[in-house]
């Protein structure tokens, strides 16, 4: 399979990583928006009325280990560093347009939720908490 037919299959939206996030909230009971594009930046869950976004980044896709050199691919080099390089600075741009307007950003490389769901979901469900004790 070459390069552009794996990369074709890739989803932006209802990945694995973010649905295994999105079992664990709802069965807390925790009700959120899944990828509202009505908030900027398109979050993969969004807690609106408590102003809450959360992003689940691919270590590739927004450069996890980018300054190290490491997951960039060999051929096309040029090509995957200005797209890389383009999609953290759009992340840094949505973390300040979010924050701004007075939302609160969470961003879980999705790897590390893999290995702990649990422990993120719960960051979560206690952001939630104290966005209540400040209403």
């Amino acid at each position: 399979m070459t390069r552009s037919q794996v990369m074709s299959r890739v989803r932006s939206k209802n990945t694995s990583f973010e649905m295994l996030l999105r079992r664990e909230l709802w069965r807390r009971g925790l009700r959120y928006r899944a990828n509202d594009k009505t908030v900027f930046g398109k979050p993969d869950v969004v807690f609106k009325g408590r102003k809450i976004a959360v992003f689940v980044d691919s270590e590739f896709w927004h450069g996890k280990d980018y300054s190290n050199g490491r997951n960039i691919p060999k051929e096309n080099n040029d090509y995957w560093v200005k797209k890389i390089e383009r999609n953290i600075a759009r992340d840094k741009e949505v973390n300040q347009a979010l924050k701004e307007s007075g939302w609160m950003i969470i961003r879980i490389w999705s790897k590390d939720l893999k290995k702990n769901v649990v422990g993120y979901a719960d960051k979560i469900e206690k952001t939630l908490e104290k966005r209540d004790l400040f209403r």
